[in-house]
């Protein structure tokens, strides 16, 4: 006898219910979402397309599509003094090129900073501009300049649309494990970074990850990425219903964590929140396999049925605070809206993690949570130590001992 939960009937009254929401939140918003999304690429693509079609020193450049070990190759044929004058010439493509040495890029983007807060300096005393527009202006000069401070390390960066940005903490180069945070909706230039509610930006996420995982090995050599280099969803309307944002992010991140540098016995941990979780699933088959772990936390679902479905050889962490608001969207994927099962249910087959003392959906990065002390377990592979929501072990079977690399099973 089939039962009731798995009848047509339901299935029919969920996808309304999903409907209805999605409907509503387009009342709300006003289709806003869909309106004020620029295209945020096309000045980075103007200097991509004059990298393709120039030539420096009577060579050819690389191809910004090809391998990174290609690109590595043609860096690591320069001089110091070519290196320099090719950053000088092309900023923008150095500072965004996968493959290109990590200093180089830092330097890159320093000088793309300091182009982009001169034009917003500017941009606040055009009298063609509306106060907003000023406004704006002086959010986004700040902004500039707060990430040209001499102790931030730029890995990307791209000022048009809303703002693309990559920050890391630590040592990307001599890091024995690596991790990545993926935002969710709403992350921009102007709020990568917030004094109030601080752990709910990008650059908050990262240095509390960062910070927890020295303390939990402080003999481990660790680096941590605060990647909101693709384009969010705005708001909640219909771009966070649908995958399109996140299958352009997702490519992206397969991109970033073929380029990251290390060989393949540097593990890399993706820790994904929100929609940014969205992003991780439906990258998750095109990993390399020195991505041995995602984390989500707040997820809408992973755009699959189960973690099985996820495909690739990463461990599926997954962690909702009792409190999250999440927890009322509907968990299924209908036409296009929605993002599927829910992660931490028994039948999508993660392993489910304790998040107490995480307050709402924007709190799984505080200091002092369950949550960020599951984070920096996983993210230096010290798995006995995991606190499971059941409050047993199920959530570390097969993976207890503290591990720093090598071979890693599926979920």
């Amino acid at each position: 006898m089939t039962s009731f939960d798995s009848s047509p009937t339901l299935t029919a009254w969920r996808a309304l219910l999903a409907l209805a929401v999605v409907f509503v939140m387009l009342a709300i918003t006003g289709w806003t979402a869909l309106h004020q999304q620029r295209d945020d690429d096309v000045s980075l693509k103007e200097a991509f397309a004059a990298w393709q079609h120039g030539r420096f020193d009577g060579r050819e450049l690389p191809d910004p599509q090809g391998s990174p070990q290609q690109v590595a190759r043609f860096f690591g044929g320069l001089s110091a003094d070519q290196q320099s004058r090719l950053i000088h010439k092309y900023p923008q493509v150095v500072g965004n090129l996968n493959g290109a040495p990590v200093p180089l890029r830092f330097a890159a983007n320093r000088r793309s900073l300091a182009q982009a807060r001169a034009v917003e300096e500017k941009r606040m005393h055009d009298v063609r501009l509306s106060r907003a527009g000023k406004q704006d202006a002086d959010r986004r000069m700040h902004r500039f300049a707060a990430l040209l401070r001499d102790d931030r390390q730029i890995l990307s960066f791209d000022p048009d649309g809303g703002g693309r940005v990559a920050e890391v903490f630590g040592d990307l180069q001599r890091a024995e494990r690596v991790s990545v945070v993926v935002p969710g909706v709403d992350t921009n230039i102007v709020n990568f970074e917030r004094t109030y509610r601080r752990y709910s930006s990008p650059v908050g996420m990262a240095s509390s990850l960062y910070e927890a995982e020295r303390k939990t090995a402080p003999g481990r050599r660790v680096a941590v990425i605060a990647w909101a280099d693709y384009t969010a969803p705005v708001g909640l309307g219909m771009d966070a219903m649908v995958g399109v944002p996140a299958r352009a992010g997702a490519v992206r991140l397969i991109a970033l964590t073929k380029a990251l540098p290390g060989a393949s016995s540097v593990p890399i941990t993706l820790f994904c929140h929100s929609y940014g979780s969205v992003v991780c699933g439906i990258a998750a088959r095109e990993l390399p396999e020195r991505v041995t772990d995602i984390a989500v936390a707040g997820s809408p679902g992973m755009r699959a049925d189960s973690a099985a479905d996820l495909g690739g050889r990463a461990r599926v962490w997954a962690m909702r605070d009792a409190d999250d608001w999440i927890q009322g969207v509907p968990y299924l994927e209908v036409g296009g809206l929605g993002h599927g099962a829910d992660p931490v249910s028994p039948e999508f087959g993660a392993r489910v993690l304790s998040a107490a003392d995480a307050v709402g959906h924007t709190g799984y990065f505080v200091p002092g949570t369950d949550s960020i002390g599951n984070f920096a377990r996983i993210g230096v592979g010290s798995y006995a130590g995991l606190s499971c929501a059941s409050g047993g072990n199920t959530c570390r079977d097969g993976v207890d001992g503290d591990r720093s690399g090598g071979s890693h099973g599926g979920v």
